[in-house]
């Protein structure tokens, strides 16, 4: 599949505006038809077109494209990915830099955006295949689906069928790659169409001028978790993995259009595509920056460390990005994964305490005792503004299901039975990094 969903031919010389704007349509529901297109807030799909499209790609055999309704009595899964359709005007940042196109800066230009749509890609690799990737169930109605807020989605699920001679991690890739172009070909039908509103994320950073007195506040964000070594070709930041990262800064526009996508193994992160898309951490700070409370000056990018020598490291770098290179007064922590990552995450925020830079950390833990007690892996006295976002102590039991699309037939019996399930294997209920409806009370 070639660079085929956008450039920046259009940019004349000279000109680099950190500034992102999308226009949104809103979706209430989709449908199969003969053209591909927007019909008020019916989103009409050309199930032939996008599946010749898909099929460019020579590492797939077929895809399997099906339908989801808010409120439908119907489970999907496992997920691999879910991703808000958005497509770029020519001019700006090219769609998913590095993945679908040569890589870029992205978070520049204009994005059509289809809210309330969702790409759900479903993982067709059996369940030996799969390994240590978590069966992530999308719920669209009972009671955990009041939890989701994937729930409230139209959903056009795919299932990209690779090629079974390919290696789990080639067969991966072709998934990702057919999730992105699904997503960027739906949004491409709102080109032309009037939008419902729009929403410019303008300049932010050290810089910007008018915001005299206002605390300079940071995000950093862990991307990855070296508790698991990535894949080869395993495309997490502009195409490629983190091996040998070190903390980056970036701007807060390049999160949120394509600059970083999840890892192949949901289980660690809790992050989709589509919370990156809408990160609610950078998006809120933007909200109190354009109010006027505080100087959003940037972010950092950060991975989990393997070892202790390796946390340091990484640690005093991401800290030092944060006071030398932002000049912040207080920073936004969150983390990506389990116990290591929350040590990281501690540590990282006692270095900008002691640096005098206040912090407010994202914590979660895997402690399954209902303990507090479980989840202190650190235990700084500086670091005391502590927000919990949700553990796996919460189960719900899941009545059966009506309709069911299964990554692979085999799935199909499984995943219809009525079973018990924790917060985590719903997608969409629990998140690392903040994008969750659970909240802890301790009592």
């Amino acid at each position: 599949m070639g660079a085929v969903f956008g450039d920046d031919s259009g940019r004349e010389k000279g000109e680099y505006s950190m500034e992102l704007t999308l226009v949104r349509h809103p979706v209430s529901e989709i449908r199969f038809g003969d053209a591909t297109r927007l019909d008020g807030t019916s989103l009409e799909v050309n199930a032939d077109e996008l599946r010749a499209l898909l099929l460019a790609d020579e590492s797939l055999q077929s895809v399997d494209l099906e339908i989801l309704r808010p409120g439908e009595n119907a489970r999907a899964g496992p997920v691999f990915d879910i991703i808000e359709p958005r497509a770029k005007e020519p001019g700006g940042s090219p769609d998913f830099p590095g993945i679908l196109n040569p890589p870029a800066t992205a978070g520049m230009g204009t994005a059509h955006v289809l809210e309330g749509a969702a790409v759900t890609v479903l993982n067709e690799l059996s369940a030996s295949a799969r390994g240590d990737r978590s069966d992530r169930l999308l719920e669209m109605s009972g009671p955990a689906a009041e939890w989701s807020p994937y729930a409230s989605l139209a959903h056009l699920i795919a299932v990209p069928n690779a090629r079974p001679e390919l290696a789990v991690h080639a067969r991966l890739r072709a998934a990702r790659r057919a999730g992105m172009a699904a997503a960027v070909y739906l949004a491409r039908a709102a080109f032309g169409e009037s939008p419902a509103a729009t929403e410019t994320f303008e300049a932010v950073g050290p810089a910007a001028g008018g915001r005299e007195g206002l605390p300079r506040v940071a995000y950093i964000g862990q991307i990855y978790s070296r508790q698991r070594s990535p894949e080869v070709d395993e495309q997490i930041i502009y195409g490629v993995n983190t091996s040998g990262m070190m903390p980056l800064l970036l701007h807060p526009d390049e999160w949120l259009d394509g600059a970083i996508v999840p890892s192949y193994v949901l289980s660690l992160g809790g992050a989709e595509t589509y919370f990156y898309q809408n990160h609610p951490v950078i998006t809120g700070l933007y909200r109190r920056h354009r109010a006027g409370e505080i100087h959003f000056v940037g972010t950092v990018a950060t991975i989990a460390a393997s070892d202790n020598e390796d946390r340091d490291r990484n640690c005093q770098a991401a800290a030092n990005l944060v006071k030398w290179g932002l000049n912040a007064d207080a920073a936004v922590l969150t983390k990506y994964g389990g116990g290591v990552p929350h040590a990281d995450l501690g540590m990282t925020a006692n270095l900008l305490e002691e640096a005098g830079i206040r912090t407010a950390v994202m914590v979660s833990d895997m402690s399954a005792d209902r303990r507090v007690e479980s989840a202190l892996l650190f235990n700084f006295p500086d670091v005391d503004a502590i927000v919990y976002c949700g553990g796996v102590d919460t189960r719900w039991t899941l009545p059966k299901a009506e309709r069911v699309i299964a990554g692979s037939p085999e799935m199909s019996g499984a995943l219809a039975a009525s079973q018990v399930v924790q917060a985590s294997n719903v997608i969409g209920v629990t998140n690392q990094q903040g994008a969750t409806h659970l909240q802890s009370v301790v009592y």
